[in-house]
């Protein structure tokens, strides 16, 4: 493709063939000027005909329908010359329950992303923290080409800053539905308020069923003042029920009977308020036949509540965080965050003591059944997915039930062990409405530090930015023990190199010194079996020499031989022996000078002869060695 088209950079290359997908013709017929007949058939000669790509392709990307709100920047066609193709980044902005869809050049700027967004969200670019970059400095000038990002992109719109919508407002509906609504409920028997928090989302259901939780009122036995004229169905949501944001005050009792006059309901109701009918319209009496408002035919109230998160006195952490991480989903749903199965010493250990490149920060998350605030924090926060997913890519998440006293003893326990007395406190203190808590952990060195410690009555964006904030600090801390850890790598490297050096060396010089102690052993065993040899060899000339019979003289009466014998040496020695001698006393006589005759040859000269080979108890004179022979001693092969 870069032949035929003269295009030199590569990126813009794979750029129009990732639009024509990787069609060689279509791709050069999009750049080529085709009224000028530059593409040419290569055997016929004929012009290639084809329409040009780029106005093609972008009519058909502008027909198409994206199944959620989309924002494309307009890409102008290619022209009829040879240009760069630019390159189209898709963008998937999540914001709260909504995705986005954008589709830029890779020319475009940061802030051109968020003035598309401006206009699908309706909010302030200004008022937009755009996350979810791969590097690290980016700001509204940045251009995308300089970040170098994959075609496909994922990122998520934060507004820690903005203000709150009127509820009023048609237009903004679904950002009403996100938003927190603080009821001030009193109690009007005990006299006692209770601040609960609840989401835009929750129905008029929902918080009577909590109210139920805390004051033991049944649904059908609450007696409401406070509520607006508009909330006349218990299924309607809080955000078009028309109370006052962010906080709104009611009043709650205990209906005197359940069967009540038309006279007296009308009298009760001087006051705005609303006496629910649902729950148990068709049990309205049963106090009349001596059942009472907790138990219905039987079956006490406590067991149509949610079992526990974790069981009291649970001798196996492992064993309880199990059942917390079943029961977890079962009431929110399986988009929640992962909670490391097992104890907190084994959640330090994974989270903390790996390598550093591998370590993550520690969430711990105490749960409390009994506060107001902990539906729609693990509802609203937990399960959120921006939430799930930083947690799952950042911190070891490790969680536990403060509802029973058990556990919570328990758990101040383990606190204090690892955290110390000061954060054990801090917790023993925090009250049951200030539930459930968020703490983030980091392992430095010798100690464990609590970085933040996070209460239910927050927001997403809140939550989201505190986390950020606690793994901007883990990050920086991160890298240093990264540094150092390296650093301790390379000291250990050159320790272990040369202590291995050192320990060849030990080791050559160790068989050098026992080489030679075997070589000193084999030659004084040598040196031994040599004079053994020679004292054994000495013994038997001494033997053989004094067994030889006598010289016999010159002058003797008797038939005598002569001979001479010359050693390998060149040295001579004579002697007479009688000729009736046998050849054997020859034979002694020789090894008697150290010559033995089975190591030595005795040879005769005219004619040569071996005459070792010949019968040695023949006499002297039978073997032809009278009355004088030379001899000479040769030494066998």
């Amino acid at each position: 493709f870069q032949a035929c088209t003269g295009i030199e950079n590569i990126d813009e290359a794979i750029t129009l063939l990732e639009q024509n997908n990787w069609d060689l013709v279509a791709a050069i017929n999009g750049v080529i000027p085709q009224e000028n007949g530059i593409l040419q058939s290569e055997y016929g000669g004929e012009t290639l005909h084809g329409p040009a790509y780029g106005p093609t392709s972008h009519s058909t990307a502008a027909s198409s329908t994206p199944s959620s709100s989309s924002a494309f920047r307009h890409v102008v066609p290619s022209r009829q010359i040879v240009e760069r193709q630019p390159r189209m980044l898709d963008f998937r902005v999540e914001y709260r329950d909504r995705n986005v869809d954008v589709v830029l050049e890779d020319s475009s700027t940061v802030g051109d992303i968020k003035h598309i967004l401006e206009n699908e969200l309706q909010i302030p670019a200004s008022k937009m923290l755009l996350k979810g970059w791969k590097t690290g400095d980016v700001d509204d000038s940045t251009v995308l080409k300089t970040l170098h990002l994959p075609k496909n992109n994922c990122l998520y719109v934060l507004t820690p800053d903005l203000p709150p919508p009127s509820s009023s407002h048609s237009g903004a509906l679904q950002e009403s539905l996100n938003q927190n609504f603080m009821l001030i409920v009193t109690h009007r028997e005990v006299q006692r308020e209770y601040n609960l928090n609840f989401s835009g989302s929750s129905t008029i259901q929902e918080v009577k069923r909590n109210v139920y939780d805390l004051t033991s009122i049944p649904v059908r036995h609450q007696l409401w003042e406070g509520w607006p004229p508009s909330a006349t169905d218990d299924s309607m949501t809080l955000a078009v029920a028309g109370l006052t944001f962010p906080c709104h005050r009611l009043t709650v009792g205990r209906r005197s009977s359940p069967v009540q006059t038309r006279e007296q309901s009308e009298e009760q109701c001087t006051d705005v308020h609303m006496v629910s009918d649902s729950d148990g319209d068709d049990f309205e009496d049963a106090t009349e036949f001596g059942v009472d408002d907790g138990e219905m035919f039987g079956v006490a109230s406590s067991a149509l509540r949610k079992s526990p998160m974790m069981p009291e006195n649970a001798e196996n952490e492992g064993d309880a965080l199990l059942q917390f991480t079943a029961e977890f989903s079962s009431r929110y749903g399986d988009c929640h965050p992962v909670y490391f199965i097992g104890s907190l010493e084994a959640a330090f250990q994974e989270a903390f003591y790996g390598k550093a490149r591998d370590r993550k920060l520690l969430a711990i998350y105490l749960h409390h059944d009994e506060s107001v605030l902990t539906n729609v924090f693990c509802s609203q926060m937990l399960c959120a997915e921006s939430i799930v997913s930083y947690l799952s890519q950042n911190f070891i998440t490790w969680a536990w039930d403060m509802t029973k006293e058990a556990n919570r003893a328990r758990f101040l326990t383990m606190c204090t062990r690892h955290f110390g007395s000061v954060v054990a406190q801090t917790i023993r203190t925090q009250k049951t409405d200030q539930f459930p808590l968020f703490l983030i952990i980091m392992g430095k060195r010798s100690s464990n530090e609590v970085l933040n410690v996070i209460q239910g009555n927050t927001t997403v964006d809140e939550l989201m930015m505190r986390l950020m904030a606690a793994m901007e600090i883990f990050s920086a801390q991160q890298q240093e023990d990264i540094k150092d850890e390296d650093e301790r790598e390379a000291r250990e490297n050159v320790k272990r190199e040369q202590d291995e050096a050192y320990r060849i060396s030990l080791e050559a010089d160790r068989a050098k010194r026992e080489a030679q102690e075997r070589e000193m052993a084999e030659q004084f065993r040598l040196e031994q079996i040599r004079k053994e040899q020679e004292e054994e060899r000495e013994a038997i000339r001494l033997s053989l020499e004094q067994s030889l019979p006598p010289e016999p003289k010159e002058e003797s009466t008797e038939s005598v031989s002569k001979l001479r014998i010359r050693t390998p040496s060149g040295e001579f020695f004579e002697r007479r022996f009688l000729a009736s001698s046998k050849l054997q006393v020859v034979f002694d006589f020789v090894a008697s000078k150290g010559y033995p005759w089975e190591e030595y040859k005795l040879l005769g000269t005219f004619p040569r002869r071996d005459v070792t080979q010949l019968d040695p108890n023949k006499s002297l004179l039978e073997v032809k060695l009278y009355p004088q022979e030379t001899l000479f001693l040769e030494a066998k092969e």
